[in-house]
């Protein structure tokens, strides 16, 4: 149970010990922001064998009294086990990629800090068994990261992270005053006994107000539509390796995962029975508009921006659906999503590195200097598109087989014509980018250095390969279990609580 606190205690720690580091050597930060990386990436396959087990840590050993928590609750389940998964393995890679890439930019001791702030309230946002603190590491990881997009401390980043600042926190602030009535009517603010506690309560008007707050607040974190504005701009302007992380992963966690966790499991369906509509609705509209928007960007980046609210749509869309089918489909496509568009933001950081360029028309050729950059960009993109054999075909499989289970046949038509569009904008970006004639001005330019090009290949083979998770014996230890949390709902407080 110990292990639980690691994944915030080490990241926390190292980032408050790096500035100090970084003026002893300024090498420190590179070896130290990746062996943390590295640790965590190596304590969240280690959480695996716990996959199928409720896992509570309760901080300074304040245990519930008469089955009522009168403490801070660290929690991990199957759910938490994939996030903490997805969180640690991209960011190790991406932290990687960061010791090349970020020379380009002054102090990296203040990036490794800020990033290792950002890990650390990740981890905390998906093991927090209460929502005070959930809500603590989600503005951790929210401050962290606007100061992340402004690293550039160009107009662009600085107008960007503004925007970003404002909507985040007009975001934060309904979360806040939701959380505010949640306590006020449910009197805990632990996940568990707050399910307990509404469990066969009538809905009441205030409940409903907690539900639109939450779907709000969460849905601008989330950047589904139409709660998207910041997104477009955010994420192009951050230094790659952090647009890789806004879109692989923060998104997912600060979004998606709060929204499924505080309505699947402690609402219950039975409670808010409308949220399902919501999220297929809101998944739907994202599907949509964010593949139409991404078909007219001519900015590498902000192409990948785009793309990134209309797969995320394709999530919210399977766990609309409500079935097991369904949310497996919309997990399986989570952990694509953040495998594939992480590969694919870094693409656009190499390309850039070597051509310090993001406008695809004046782009071309570039397979014949970058064939690294190249080949693992055009595996994303296939991943992304989802075509057979790579793993985000199965994930999107997954999720039209559900909705026509559903009887949602036209809903199953959009996500196909979804589909279509998207692998139309993916090749065009190929095309443009890395096809054709190589413009005279990059005749000089060379693929990017080694930590960087490991990066791009390791995370190209799990987007190739992750279709793997659905062989039965593997979707048991990995999908499956988080499956279970999901559809086990208000379950959720027996599992923590037991009685």
């Amino acid at each position: 149970m110990n292990l639980i606190t690691l994944f915030v205690i080490v990241p926390l720690g190292a980032a408050f010990l790096l500035p100090i580091l970084n003026k002893i050597w300024k090498g420190f930060p590179d070896w130290v922001g990746n062996l943390v990386s590295a640790f965590l990436m190596g304590l969240s396959i280690w959480m695996i064998r716990s996959a199928n087990e409720t896992i509570v840590y309760f901080v300074g050993n304040w245990e519930p009294v008469q089955g009522i928590p009168i403490g801070i609750a660290l929690v991990v389940d199957g759910l938490t086990v994939l996030m903490l998964l997805i969180i640690n393995i991209v960011a190790f890679f991406v932290m990687l990629y960061s010791i090349s890439y970020m020379s380009h930019y002054t102090d990296k001791g203040k990036y490794y800090t800020l990033f290792l702030l950002m890990l650390a309230g990740l981890n905390g946002v998906v093991i927090s068994g209460d929502l005070f603190n959930l809500f603590v590491f989600l503005e951790i990881t929210a401050i962290s990261s606007y100061a992340l997009v402004a690293y550039g401390v160009e107009a662009e980043e600085l107008e960007a992270s503004f925007k970003y600042q404002v909507l985040g926190g007009t975001a934060s602030m309904l979360i806040l005053f939701g959380i505010a009535i949640f306590y006020h009517l449910t009197g805990t603010l632990n996940l568990a006994d707050a399910s307990r506690v509404l469990s066969g309560n009538p809905v009441t008007p205030p409940l409903y107000l907690v539900s639109a707050l939450f779907i709000a607040g969460f849905g601008l974190k989330a950047a589904l539509m139409p709660f998207h504005a910041w997104l477009p701009d955010a994420h192009p302007s951050a230094p790659a390796p952090i647009s890789a992380m806004l879109s692989g992963v923060v998104i997912k966690v600060l979004g998606i995962y709060a929204l499924i966790r505080i309505f699947f499991n402690i609402f219950g369906l039975g409670t808010v029975p409308f949220f399902l509509n919501i999220l297929l609705v809101l998944g739907t509209l994202s599907m949509i508009a964010g593949s139409f928007l991404a078909l007219g960007q001519k900015d590498f980046k902000r192409l990948l921006a785009y793309s990134s609210i209309s797969q995320i749509g394709f999530v919210a869309f399977g766990f609309g659906l409500g079935t097991t089918l369904g949310i497996i489909g919309a997990l399986f496509h989570l952990v694509n999503h953040a495998v594939s568009k992480s590969l694919l933001f870094l693409n656009s950081g190499a390309v850039d590195y070597a051509t310090d360029n993001r406008n695809l028309l004046k782009m071309g050729g570039l397979s014949q200097k970058m064939p690294v950059t190249a080949t693992t960009s055009l595996i994303g993109s296939l991943s992304i598109s989802g075509l057979p054999p790579v793993s985000g075909f199965w994930s999107k499989l997954v999720i039209i087989v559900a909705a026509v289970q559903c009887e949602q046949y036209i809903l199953a038509g959009v996500a196909v014509l979804v589909s279509i569009v998207t692998l139309a904008y993916y090749m065009k970006l190929q095309q443009l980018a890395f096809y054709g004639h190589l413009n005279d001005i990059y005749q000089k330019i060379r693929e990017v250095p080694l930590a960087m090009c490991i990066s791009m290949v390791v995370l190209a083979v799990f987007s190739f390969g992750l279709g793997v998770l659905l062989i039965p014996s593997l979707r048991e230890i990995i999908l499956d279990p988080a499956v279970k949390v999901i559809t086990d709902g208000i379950q959720y407080s027996k599992m923590v609580l037991g009685g």
